[in-house]
């Protein structure tokens, strides 16, 4: 099992922001897939993704839980974070539902559309908590 790579306090701070994650995983012929999500560090420094079913990549996780995040700083782009990691945690009840709501309100700095809001609590969720197992730093630029 890969080690845990302990976050730096600029890792962070700028996961704190409001940027997206790219998620890469694989298919199960071994074809790179990616998808654009929101994300969440939590305090034990595990990242939250949640994605609604079915998604290719969350099948893809469900069989491998490899999965590597890009996350590009929204202002330079020339500035992001990349992180690997196994999913440590799968959630699929309906605190998933609580979870992409709970995202909702951070992306929409606090105010999201509530169709939009409504819309996720009818839908199939499942989160992620990944672990972090490598670092690639590019917050220099």
């Amino acid at each position: 099992m890969p080690s845990i790579t302990a976050l730096a306090p600029a890792h962070r701070d700028f996961l704190a922001h409001l940027n997206v994650a790219s998620v890469a995983t694989t298919d199960d012929d071994g074809a790179p897939r990616q998808t654009v999500t929101w994300f969440r560090l939590e305090a034990d420094d595990r990242v939250l993704i949640n994605g609604r079913l079915p998604r290719r990549w969350c099948a893809n996780l469900a069989r491998d839980p490899r999965v590597s995040l890009a996350i590009v700083d929204a202002n330079d782009s020339l500035r992001w974070l990349g992180l690997s990691g196994v999913v440590a945690e799968v959630i699929n009840d309906d605190s998933a539902k609580d979870d992409i709501v709970a995202l909702a309100h951070r992306y929409a700095s606090g105010s999201p559309d509530e169709a939009m809001v409504a819309r996720f609590r009818t839908q199939p969720r499942i989160s992620y908590r990944v672990r972090v197992t490598g670092i690639h730093d590019h917050l220099a630029g």
